[in-house]
């Protein structure tokens, strides 16, 4: 398997103006909870005898897998990521509560708000987003953010050398 900083400094080749990385933190976490809240939909209660009773969902499926993944990374910022994610499907339960029009228009909205931070955020790289050469791009831009904001807290310093050695520092 292929190592963080790997993933990441290839990443990071498409990601080196800072407006672009800041509209990726908003853009980003809004496709992610969109993603969440549509596959939240077709939910399932099920009883767990004296543990009470949890909530299903193919949203649920991708938080294990996608967070799997991360730990399976880096096990600091895969347990950050775990944790907002799990936030995320918490909320996105709520949203799949309304009827079909609602849940998909927020849904949709959600999605395709972040989709245009991002593509605002390309425009001022001046390159097309990372996933467009690889599909691992989709799976690594929300390892990305967190990534980038531990940098930003002045935390990770090590990693963030690295990544900049094989990608270039970031413009302002």
């Amino acid at each position: 398997m292929k190592t963080l900083e790997h993933y990441l400094s290839v990443y990071a080749k498409y990601h080196r103006d800072q407006r672009n990385i800041y509209t990726h933190y908003i853009g980003i976490p809004l496709i992610v909870f969109s993603v969440f809240c549509l596959l939240s939909k077709p939910a399932f209660t099920v009883v767990l005898g004296v543990l009470g009773e949890t909530v299903l969902s193919p949203a649920l499926l991708v938080w294990l897998i996608g967070n799997s993944f991360y730990l399976k990374l880096d096990s600091k910022l895969g347990l950050a990521m775990a944790l907002v994610t799990a936030m995320m499907v918490f909320g996105a339960q709520y949203v799949a509560q309304y009827t079909v029009g609602p849940w998909l228009g927020i849904s949709v909205g959600i999605f395709v708000g972040g989709w245009i931070l991002q593509f605002i955020g390309h425009y001022y790289e001046g390159k097309k987003p990372a996933f467009v050469d690889d599909i691992m791009g989709l799976a690594i831009g929300p390892l990305f953010v967190a990534a980038e904001l531990s940098f930003e807290l002045g935390l990770r310093n090590h990693l963030k050398q690295q990544i900049e050695s094989r990608s270039g520092p970031i413009k302002n």
